[in-house]
């Protein structure tokens, strides 16, 4: 069975929020790319429409946009996601995961796009 942790960012006031999700909240995630949208109610937010913005694997290796699938490639980047280079012109082999999310998935990265009823920090049982 597929378990994730969903990092829920809410833009209108710059908090993000962690869900652990399993089972049947966890399969509406399976097969979606970077970019998506996502039923709210897979994380508690009923009403509101989440966009996938990335994630990583068990490993720590990110998801990147501009590759397909959700298998591990080794690509040459000079910048973005996975790297950051030190000096001009640096490039470097890096392996990431591919922009599908799949079971070998363990973060999910979300944004609130579509605001729905109730207050945020409640649905999601973050009160203080």
């Amino acid at each position: 069975m597929a378990e994730f942790t969903v990092a829920v960012a809410d833009p209108e006031d710059g908090t993000t929020y962690q869900v652990d999700v399993s089972d049947q909240d966890a399969n509406r995630f399976i097969g979606k790319e970077i970019g998506e949208d996502v039923d709210g109610d897979a994380v508690g937010l009923t009403g509101y429409t989440l966009e996938i913005t990335g994630g990583s694997d068990n490993a720590g290796r990110p998801m990147r946009d501009d590759v397909r699938g959700s298998a591990l490639n080794n690509v040459l980047l000079e910048g973005g996601t996975g790297y950051n280079p030190s000096r001009e012109g640096e490039r470097k082999r890096v392996t990431v995961r591919g922009r599908e999310v799949s079971d070998d998935t363990r973060q999910i990265n979300v944004r609130i796009s579509g605001q729905g009823d109730g207050d945020v920090a409640e649905l999601l049982g973050d009160e203080e």
